[in-house]
């Protein structure tokens, strides 16, 4: 395959699991067929057969994909510097990545109970990672004495309840930067 196709190939697999995870978000996992997603990227059911073999197959697929990349991206971030200034930056990219790249996906991480095991379970694997990144932060920030908290678990359970709501009232640059400089309230010492 050529690096042209395959680059096309890329980029509408991409397209799929994307307008996938954001059906998925809107809609949840019932209501959502293969047809609703061909119809939104404007392709026939056929086409999408060729790159998924069934719903489950694209569902999991989109789950997988959109929850690596999105903690891949913030564990690339530079882990230099105090607890405080490494928390503030995992939280203003997670809201960026929420409001400009996934907004409507972001509801697929609430782990609905009306979804398949599988993918419930694959949510939840991906979640423990994705709050790992944080957690690690805020417990080398209590370990500093940088950070004070009545509990992590629900300290970040705040946090990822607010930013998962960020898609609703974030627009712009000050706001992402309002919401993070908030969420750093509940560790501050």
């Amino acid at each position: 395959m050529s690096q042209r196709v395959a680059r096309k190939r890329g980029e509408r697999v991409r397209a799929i699991l994307t307008t996938a995870a954001e059906l998925l978000g809107e809609r949840g996992y019932e209501d959502v067929s293969l047809e609703d997603v061909a119809e939104r990227l404007d392709v026939t059911k056929g086409s999408l057969y060729y790159y998924f073999a069934s719903k489950d197959e694209l569902v999991t697929a989109a789950i997988e994909t959109l929850g690596t990349d999105w903690t891949d991206r913030l564990e690339a971030l530079p882990v230099a510097g105090p607890p405080a200034e490494r928390l503030r930056a995992l939280l203003r990219e997670h809201i960026r990545i929420a409001v400009r790249e996934y907004p409507a996906a972001l509801r697929l991480f609430l782990v609905p109970d009306d979804w398949p095991a599988e993918q419930q379970a694959r949510i939840k694997a991906l979640r423990r990672r994705h709050d790992g990144v944080f957690r690690a932060v805020v417990e080398e920030g209590l370990r500093s004495g940088e950070f004070a908290v009545v509990a992590v678990g629900p300290t970040l359970q705040a946090m990822h309840a607010a930013m998962s709501q960020a898609p609703v009232w974030v627009r712009g640059e000050e706001q992402i930067d309002q919401l993070a400089d908030t969420l750093m309230r509940l560790v501050r010492a």
